[in-house]
């Protein structure tokens, strides 16, 4: 027998509206198709507005027209696409109107993402600030278009008016733990844009291997990672993920953490890891990041300097999570060090010492920084711009910690809730739903720091084989709460609207688990 939740959900699919969106929009008012358009492939084409402030030639909307078109007429063929012109009326176009010049460049946290959609038999026009605006407001065209039983698209007359709640709204994937093949990257991005992310956080390497491949330091990926001619990204797949992830909206954060978690770059940098000792004599195991030596920080002077030049984005993560103490303890220079320093046997305050270093590093190159909250935690020295990164679970005490770093006047980002690599059986994504970010006690200005989440899927036990089915659609569930206004929490309405939204992402070709039981016109081929 079904759950109440899902029986209710399904009576809810039949008796609703003939599309739904994910996620829900801020204000949408939706007719009957009467007052709405057919759209036929042969006629129906997407076309930049008159007095929009960018047109054809902009490749961010260029491509994304052409891939709507594709994603909203997958049977059609390429000379079925928009080509008769004899009787053009308003619903065979799309009007685009951008407010704000500006396409040749990416997306940051400050873009505006607001858009307005007027859908009805006079018109069909798309306004929004930016070319990333209007991204959003064609994902949200495309999943109001639906087909009758004869393979008829209609989108009935709709007016919405939408825009971020939060407007850092993010997916960390692991590389390191197991290597993502770019395609398996690239079929994430897709997915994250259809479900409005804009931050892929690229957590690239870590202790188990480094597959980033620098120009710089070559031997960093050939000594780490796990095969250097398969299991690598080069420069040109680092810049196609990139230009990807532009086309859609979306910013790339890569994270390169230390000093912990960095077992995989010591084949590659020999004397940049600490040799740990056992009594009197080194043991022959390896320690964080030598914090004391000068060379290790002419070295991440010449490695940042690298990354800040690839990845354009303001912010770089810098980690700082994890640091295991043990090793340092045992070093003798190092307890020569903490003593000449008058540290004592605090070791936090050698951690903080070497991530201050680091983040001096970092500044000289314009950049900013998102750090894990251990940085915050143990009160290391860092610009009031930083971005404290909040993922530790603590039995739920995790919204103390939000307010703790924001009463502090530091911006936050949340994730401890979203650890999607935690799986359990039965429809776990109710859990995740129901999160609320500003849960805690904290003034308004408070509240006002907190920009947004990551889902994060952590690679121990994840590859290619299994990262699509075990994130989707339950990262759509962190996506709509960052995306839609507070008050969007009815569970029947959250689980119908899921469930039809899962089946779209099962036609676009994205492995999406079922809530339960039932079934999709469209069901993944397993190809």
């Amino acid at each position: 027998m079904a759950p109440p939740l899902a029986a209710s959900a399904a009576l809810l699919l039949c008796l609703g509206s003939a599309a739904a969106v994910w996620p829900q929009p801020q204000h949408l008012s939706q007719g009957s198709a009467s007052g709405g358009c057919c759209l036929s492939a042969s006629r129906f084409r997407f076309a930049y507005a008159e007095g929009s402030a960018v047109a054809p030639g902009c490749d961010v909307l260029d491509e994304a027209f052409r891939r709507y078109w594709e994603l909203l007429f997958p049977a059609a063929g390429r000379r079925d696409r928009g080509n008769d012109r004899s009787e053009d009326s308003p619903c065979d176009v799309l009007n685009v109107k951008v407010t704000k010049p500006g396409c040749s460049g990416f997306p940051s946290l400050d873009s505006s993402e607001i858009y307005q959609l007027t859908l009805s038999e006079k018109e069909m026009l798309l306004t929004a600030d930016t070319v990333w605006g209007a991204l959003r407001g064609l994902e949200t065209f495309s999943q109001l278009a639906w087909e009758d039983d004869v393979g008829t698209h209609y989108v009935n007359k709709t007016d919405v008016v939408d825009f971020p709640r939060f407007p850092h709204r993010g997916l960390l994937l692991d590389t390191s733990r197991h290597y993502l093949p770019l395609k398996a990257i690239v079929k994430m991005l897709d997915a994250m844009a259809y479900n409005k992310f804009n931050v892929f956080h690229w957590h690239i390497v870590d202790d188990q291997s480094f597959p980033f491949e620098s120009t710089v330091f070559p031997e960093l990926s050939q000594k780490g990672a796990y095969n250097p001619f398969t299991h690598v990204y080069t420069p040109m797949d680092v810049k196609r993920v990139l230009d990807h992830a532009r086309l859609r909206g979306i910013r790339v954060i890569p994270e390169f953490d230390t000093p912990g978690h960095t077992q995989s770059w010591g084949p590659g940098v020999p004397g940049l890891l600490t040799p740990c000792y056992a009594g009197s004599k080194p043991s022959g195991s390896y320690g964080p990041v030598n914090p004391i030596l000068n060379t290790t920080y002419t070295f991440m002077s010449a490695l940042f300097a690298e990354i800040s030049a690839v990845f354009p984005d303001f912010y770089i993560h810098l980690g700082g999570d994890e640091v295991d103490f043990s090793c340092w303890k045992s070093n003798p220079d190092i307890q020569t060090f903490m003593h000449q320093m008058g540290f004592g046997q605090d070791y936090t305050k050698l951690e903080s010492f070497y991530i201050q270093r680091l983040l001096d590093i970092v500044s000289a190159y314009g950049k900013g920084y998102v750090v894990w909250q251990e940085v915050f935690d143990n009160a290391v020295k860092v610009k009031p711009d930083t971005i404290i990164h909040v993922w530790k679970q603590n039995s739920g005490r995790y919204p103390n910690e939000t307010a703790w770093v924001t009463k502090a006047g530091y911006r936050a980002v949340l994730s401890a809730p979203w650890y999607l690599n935690w799986i359990s059986y039965g429809q776990d994504w109710l859990e995740i739903y129901e999160v609320e970010p500003l849960a805690f006690k904290g003034s308004a200005e408070q509240k006002a720091l907190v920009i947004g989440g990551e889902a994060c899927m952590w690679g121990e036990y994840v590859d290619a084989t299994n990262l699509s089915p075990r994130l989707w659609p339950r990262a759509s569930a962190v996506a709509e709460r960052l995306w839609s206004n507070k008050t969007v929490r009815n569970r029947l309405d959250a689980y119908a609207r899921l469930a039809d939204f899962r089946c779209t992402l099962l036609r676009r070709g994205i492995r999406a688990e079922p809530l339960f039981t039932g079934y999709c016109d469209h069901e993944f081929d397993g190809v």
